[in-house]
């Protein structure tokens, strides 16, 4: 059976701060088939969250490209590559990133306003997402008065609110106890196999990357398959 893949890149990535350049990516080549759970580790600064940034969209190569489902995003302009971020990427942060104004369900609302859908069907939709994390009794709540896993699992439903074609996940479970981050690496696991996502989820921690299909480590601007010594 032939595997579809939906993430293709080969890029370089490199800072200036001041005269010096810094080489973060190296030529760096990556694969990831349609419904695949990768985790992404790495030393801190090998540049785990620049790729998922670049994957994303979030942040362009220096040289080189990334295709996304056939699309390369390099070849968009900054409005077009917003536009297919919108539609096609749904973000997992380690610290939430809920607005503490608005309640869980007009958080999970926030992306579907970048869309052309009616009132009633982002209530749909949002519905349907926070049904799927398991909130759906705690929608009108704000996230003051949520657990650490509520909110990540608010973000969650956030993320994957407009049906995104890719899920990128950055140190999701970092800020929570072990307890809940399990929790929340099930939900992650169920929405890679009973929905088919495909994820992209960077962690230092070897128990979150236990989860997943198959484990990549950075280090040196290189993907490798085994681990950093």
């Amino acid at each position: 059976m032939n595997t579809q893949v939906l993430v293709r890149a080969h890029v370089n990535k490199q800072f200036k701060r001041g005269s010096e350049v810094i080489h973060v990516l190296s030529k760096l080549d990556l694969e990831i088939a349609k419904g695949e759970f990768v985790a992404l580790m790495g030393p801190s600064g090998s540049g785990k969250s620049t790729l998922l940034n670049l994957v994303g969209g979030l942040d362009r190569a220096t040289d080189g490209w990334i295709e996304v489902g056939g699309v390369r995003l390099n070849e968009m302009s900054d409005r077009q590559l917003a536009a297919w971020r919108a539609r096609h990427v749904g973000l997992v942060f380690q610290f939430y990133n809920l607005l503490p104004v608005l309640t869980a369900e007009r958080n999970v609302e926030l992306p579907l306003l970048l869309t052309h859908l009616s009132k009633s069907e982002r209530r749909r939709h949002v519905e349907t997402a926070l049904k799927v994390v398991g909130l759906s009794h705690r929608s009108r709540h704000y996230p003051r008065q949520l657990s650490g896993g509520e909110q990540q699992r608010t973000g969650i439903a956030r993320a994957i609110v407009t049906d995104p074609t890719l899920l990128l996940c950055d140190e999701p479970t970092g800020d929570l106890d072990r307890k809940s981050g399990d929790e929340i690496l099930g939900l992650l696991q169920a929405l890679n196999r009973e929905q088919g996502k495909t994820i992209l989820m960077v962690t230092h921690d070897p128990h979150a990357s236990a989860r997943a299909n198959r484990v990549l480590y950075l280090d040196k601007g290189q993907l490798t398959n085994e681990p950093v010594k």
